[in-house]
């Protein structure tokens, strides 16, 4: 398929005033710093070296609460709980706050829910299950916030029960006995984006800055530093902003990363195919986190649970093995009902404001992906559902015009429960409500989209030569990594290129030699195969400067985000 053309929006030049402040950065760093909002060398000083963004964990609200409980719980030889979600965020929150309880010597357990068995969040049958199993104190990770009945039964059969998420809760907070989110009303804390883990490392850090003070007894404590490899996973996974405090986090887990002592992680990376020295966010994005998640859209997420708590070298290469037989599993049923949806909406996509596919066939571990691949095609929010017996669960995938969970938020009268982002979102809903949710979401988003323009818009850093493009420029971008949602990676445009030569790699791609009259550049085009036999002489690229190793060599290339004809606007 054609990728959709997209609207280049190309930043304004920066002033020669600002340039002038950064006499020790080239030009095109300057503009990329000020298209972030940098205009001061203090402000370029924390973003390059953010370690100090990096805020104190009591002044959250609920931490005092929560770290006065656990500590309690401790001490009294209390059973304690760690309640996660089946992603990779929740799964990776999981295991970060379950390492550190047992580290301080706490009675703990994990449970994460399966998500076919059980759905997301919290839920009656398990809470009871852990209450009669002798379990004191529940911690939820990446979930709890918006499960208001759920933490009052708990709260009734005796749990005393400490919520940890960072998804924004309704009008009323959940009757617990610490609430520790951001994005509830009175938090003081300036990091509101952060992930799930983000948020279970904020209590692990508070748990543990406690115990320097005042050390409970049978313990070894483990570092802060050592769980910033599970945070830097999770973080990119749940693609949360990569700035502030998020990307200070991940800027010092991909280092952790690079050097885990985890097997479970060693196993994963070897089998993933990387290299543990050059590991990146896209890494972590596009390949590590798809097999963590695999195991929770088809299987069970404890398996990824295990791979990541492991300490046992062999038990961590069978897991990650079977990981990446069920992960190409995943591939291939993503592909397959992927197809059936577009079938079903192609004819009618570009003149709706929102699509809506529901079939039984849609597995709901893979609904998601579904929408997320329907929405990258065809530009329009989108939402994909399994329809079961009685009740059906659908996820939903939004673009930048349009808050998909405030969109659900309108219709909590037709839902069982929802949650989710303004980009990302689920739910769960009786199925003699199907049809009026989908009338009123399209209503919405028709509402909402009414004045939008719904296409793709590539948002371009700077015009530059493509003499301006070597290693000088490539090592200072390098500096502005991690890169992700909410810290995108530096895009250029060139005008009046000449691609020399064109040929298809693989099955989509287009290998390209392109130039100007000054030098010549090798590039890629991802997924733009359909260009062949159809470039006109002259060209305008929008592109990434990317380094890339074949047979031991590293070199540079251009990966091609979009093509244009010159002069085409």
């Amino acid at each position: 398929m054609s990728p959709k053309p997209k609207r280049w929006q190309i930043a304004p030049r920066v002033a020669s005033a600002i340039i002038a402040r950064f006499s020790n950065l080239p030009p095109l760093i300057v503009q990329v710093l000020y298209n972030r909002g940098i205009t001061t060398p203090e402000q370029a000083d924390a973003f390059l070296a953010p370690d100090a963004l990096i805020g104190n964990p009591f002044q959250m609200r609920g931490m005092n609460d929560a770290v006065e409980r656990l500590r309690r719980a401790m001490r009294a030889g209390e059973s304690i709980a760690v309640y996660g979600d089946f992603d990779a965020d929740g799964v990776t929150a999981t295991a970060l706050l379950v390492q550190v309880l047992r580290s301080l010597g706490a009675k703990v357990k994990p449970y994460i829910p399966h998500r076919v068995d059980e759905g997301y969040g919290l839920n009656l049958e398990a809470l009871q299950q852990l209450k009669d199993d002798g379990v004191r104190v529940v911690i939820t990770v990446d979930c709890g916030v918006r499960s208001l009945a759920e933490v009052a039964f708990a709260t009734r059969i005796g749990l005393d029960m400490v919520i940890t998420d960072h998804h924004a809760p309704t009008d009323q907070l959940p009757h617990a006995f610490a609430v520790i989110d951001p994005k509830q009303p009175q938090c003081q804390y300036p990091a509101k984006e952060l992930s799930g883990v983000g948020v279970a490392f904020k209590l692990a850090q508070g748990l543990l800055r406690v115990n320097e003070r005042v050390p409970l007894k049978n313990q070894t404590p483990v570092s802060e530093d050592a769980l910033l490899d599970l945070v830097a996973l999770g973080t990119v996974a749940d693609l949360v902003p990569l700035t502030n405090e998020n990307r200070a986090l991940v800027k010092r887990g991909i280092a952790r990363l690079r050097q885990s002592e985890r097997p479970g992680i060693q196993a994963l990376i070897r089998h993933a195919a990387l290299k543990p020295e050059t590991l990146d966010a896209g890494h972590i994005g596009f390949t590590l986190a798809p097999r963590l998640n695999a195991a929770g859209r088809l299987e069970h997420a404890l398996r990824a649970y295990d791979l990541l708590t492991t300490i046992y070298p062999d038990e961590a290469e069978k897991l990650a093995q079977e990981l990446e037989g069920t992960n190409r599993n995943r591939q291939n049923l993503t592909s397959e009902l992927t197809l059936k949806a577009r079938d079903a909406v192609a004819a009618f996509a570009d003149a709706e404001p929102l699509l809506f596919v529901v079939d039984p066939s849609f597995l709901e571990g893979i609904v998601g992906l579904i929408a997320s691949r329907l929405t990258e095609e065809f530009y329009r929010p989108s939402v994909a559902v399994h329809r079961g017996e009685t009740e059906s669960r659908g996820s939903a995938r939004s673009i930048s015009e349009f808050n998909i969970v405030g969109a659900l938020d309108e219709c909590r009268d037709l839902l069982i429960r929802h949650g989710g982002h303004a980009m990302a979102a689920g739910f769960t809903v009786r199925n003699e409500n199907l049809s009026a949710l989908e009338t009123r979401l399209r209503a919405i988003a028709a509402r909402e989209l009414l004045l939008a323009e719904l296409a793709p818009t590539l948002a371009v850093d700077a015009e530059a030569s493509l003499s301006e493009m070597n290693w000088a420029l490539h090592k200072a971008l390098e500096q502005l990594a991690p890169f992700g949602y909410g810290n995108r990676e530096p895009i250029f445009v060139s005008r009046n290129v000449v691609a020399r030569e064109a040929r298809v790699v693989g099955t989509e791609h287009l290998k390209l030699i392109l130039s100007d009259a000054q030098i010549t550049w090798d590039a890629i085009a991802f997924r733009q195969g359909s260009w062949l036999g159809k470039l006109p002489p002259r060209i305008d690229v929008a592109y990434q400067l990317d380094a890339r190793t074949w047979n031991g060599e590293t070199r540079l290339q251009l990966n091609v985000k979009d093509i244009k004809p010159t002069d085409d606007g």
